[in-house]
Order: structure tokens, then sequence, then C-alpha cells
């Protein structure tokens, strides 16, 4: 299937899949899409809601689950917030067909977020084996697993779930009650996952597989997004 290279509206890049008419972030914006769900709504979210000041420096560990690794952006990023939180971020990526190497040194994601102090990090979170526990910086640890997501079968593991597969118009098994319930039982007590899309089939899906979900402002291009909580 082929695969190319494009510039979104915010001037980050990502992979857009022809065949499909589907890219790897959104259009309107990789980076801004990136902070708006998995940042904002996601990690920051749950921080604030564990009664941490406004320093956000009180908790001291933070399991995080991503679903779909993809080109490793939410993981970039998530790394390079973890400077400001001081807290300790343990991250697992899982990705059932792994970016290519040369796809991955034709993204701009350290020149775009100004980060390129940081380039040997993201090329780190790239170059490390699968299947392993990694220290990539102080504060940030990374397990890449090649995993189908119907594969996953964790207990109680993760605070936060970034749920960020392709969508449910070219792959409608990934957002299904099935896999929201493997979610769920991923995710601790209060844990949350976000996910950029808002269909109303997905929603029922969380509720159904347990999740309490509520609708929130979308990053640009999309009116709502959602995040579902596991209360019990």
């Amino acid at each position: 299937m082929k695969r190319e290279i494009i510039i979104t509206a915010d001037g980050s890049s990502t992979i857009h899949i022809p065949e499909w008419d589907e890219q790897y972030h959104s259009k309107h914006g990789a980076i801004q899409e990136a902070y708006h769900v998995f940042i904002k709504h996601g990690l920051y979210h749950f921080i604030s809601s564990e009664g941490v000041s406004e320093s956000y420096k009180t908790v001291s560990e933070v399991s995080i689950l991503e679903i779909g690794f993809g080109t490793g952006l939410n993981t970039f990023i998530t790394l390079l917030e973890t400077e400001k939180l001081k807290s300790n971020i343990d991250y697992t990526g899982v990705e059932g067909y792994p970016v290519l190497a040369d796809e991955i040194n034709a993204l701009n994601y350290t020149q775009t977020l100004n980060a390129g102090n940081r380039a040997k990090l993201f090329k780190a979170i790239h170059n490390v084996s699968w299947e392993e526990k990694h220290q990539i910086c102080d504060g940030f640890t990374l397990i890449k697993r090649k995993q189908f997501f119907s594969e996953i079968d964790d207990t109680e593991a993760y605070n936060i779930i970034y749920f960020d597969a392709f969508g449910a118009r070219v792959q409608p098994e990934l957002w299904t009650e099935s896999v929201f319930k493997i979610m769920y039982k991923a995710l601790k007590t209060k844990g949350i996952l976000v996910t950029y899309s808002a269909k109303g089939s997905v929603r029922r899906a969380m509720q159904a597989a347990g999740f309490t979900v509520e609708r929130l402002p979308g990053p640009p291009g999309k009116r709502e997004m959602l995040r579902a909580c596991k209360e019990a």
C-alpha cells in the first residue's frame, strides 16, 4: 500500500495513505492534535484530577499505554513534557505495523517542535529494541510492543490510554466494544482513555465496555473528541 509524507496545517509532517485517504495524524495539524487530545485532555487532566497543584509536580509515577505507536509523535511530545512535570513516565507503545526507518527520517517533528537539542531522544525512541524496557532519559522509560490491539492482555496496569488508532471509517474493527473491554481491563481504577474520535458508535462501544464517557471540544478541524474514565 502506497504511503507518502505530507505536511499538515501546523507545519508538522505525517504519513498519508492515498488508498484509504487516511493520515496517521490530522491534516489540520499533527502536533496541535497530539497536544490537544493526548497531553491537555489526557496527561494533564489525569495529573490535575489527582489533586495536584498548578505546578503539576506531585504525581511521581504515571503509566501510559499508547494504542498506535506509529510515528512516535505522541511518545516524543510526552517525553518533552516529562521535564516540566517532574514525574516519572512509564510509557508503553503498541504497534502492529511499525513505521519504516526511511519514513521516520523524513519526519520533521524535532524541527517543528523547536526541539533540535532533543533530536537524539527522538532517534532513541525509534532505534531501541522492541519488547524490552529502555530508559530513554531521566524520568522516561519506554517499552515498544509489536502487537495487535486485540492481543493486549494487561490488567490494571495503566493510568492513561492514548487511543490513536486509524479511524473507524477505515478500520472499524479497532473501535468495537470488545476492543474497549480490553482497554477497560488494562486501566487502573480512575484511569482515563482519550481519543480524537467523537463518533456516536465509538461512544456507545465505550459505554458498553463499562466506561463513563464525556464529549470534549476537539482539536483544530474537529468539533468534539472523547474521554472515557474507568470509575471502578
